[in-house]
């Protein structure tokens, strides 16, 4: 698990029940934060006792491990949380292997009816304040909607749909593009005469890394990407023109690629 996204239902209808019987989603969301750490504790506990033999033994290793976890227990006693809990640079490998729920990053989804899927209402404005508060990310999506939308094939028809709602994109773009944003996540295309790919990378990644998404030999026998930018690709409508005009770059393997980079690795093994 990676991230968490955590859909909050966010309109009234009294023909759809819900089980604590009135909208409330801070309570709701407080319910699955508590849940998720009440797991958390339980998986700490199986983790503590899976090396207790070894911390009998003295094994340095699983002393620390242990530590840190009767650490991070006294801090979710104090605290109820986990979210303000600062892990040493020296303990972040063994944090990480815990794969606690609590430390994972937040996107929360506030599902609307129709009529507030551009606006939101009196539940996101909450929900919103809430976040804002704790610095996590939240976006306003109405599944009705996107049901309706999903039902419409017609790209032309799609778009006419949602501009005459006042939207530019659909709900789930928008998901998709914050959830890359909560995880750090870029995207670089490839093209050729048979396909088109993308491919997702860490932001920061050099083009030498991305070139190893493709396959290894490509990172290890690296030579140069010729590169362009997304715009300036569409702006000249193709690789010819953009070979042309000069907006096709010879990228060593230490360029950071940036998101909708065109790539073509150039490499030899």
């Amino acid at each position: 698990v990676e991230a968490i996204i955590h859909i909050l239902r966010c309109f009234d209808n009294p023909k759809i029940t819900h089980v604590e019987e009135n909208i409330d989603p801070i309570r709701d969301m407080d319910i699955v934060e508590t849940e998720l750490m009440l797991a958390d504790i339980e998986s700490l506990g199986k983790q503590s006792e899976k090396i207790k033999t070894k911390v009998k033994a003295g094994d340095k290793s699983a002393t620390k491990k242990s530590d840190l976890i009767q650490k991070i227990l006294e801090h979710i006693k104090i605290n109820d949380s986990l979210r303000d809990f600062l892990v040493p640079d020296e303990e972040e490998s063994d944090f990480k292997s815990l794969n606690l729920l609590t430390k994972k990053p937040v996107l929360y989804v506030c599902n609307v009816e129709e009529k507030s899927a551009v606006t939101g209402n009196e539940f996101t404005k909450k929900v919103f304040d809430h976040c804002s508060s704790q610095g996590n990310k939240s976006i306003i999506l109405s599944c009705q909607l996107e049901n309706e939308i999903s039902q419409t094939p017609n790209l032309k028809e799609k778009k006419q749909f949602l501009s005459n709602l006042g939207l530019k994109d659909t709900g789930l773009s928008k998901l998709v593009t914050d959830g890359y944003l909560l995880l750090n996540l870029i995207t670089y295309f490839t093209t050729g005469p048979k396909e088109s790919r993308a491919w997702t990378i860490l932001k920061g990644s050099t083009a030498q890394t991305a070139a190893g998404k493709i396959h290894s030999d490509f990172e290890k026998g690296f030579i140069r990407a010729e590169t362009v930018s997304f715009e300036d690709f569409i702006d000249c409508r193709g690789e010819q023109q953009a070979k042309i005009k000069g907006k096709i770059r010879q990228e060593g393997k230490e360029y950071i690629v940036q998101d909708g980079d065109i790539m073509n690795f150039k490499f030899n093994v």
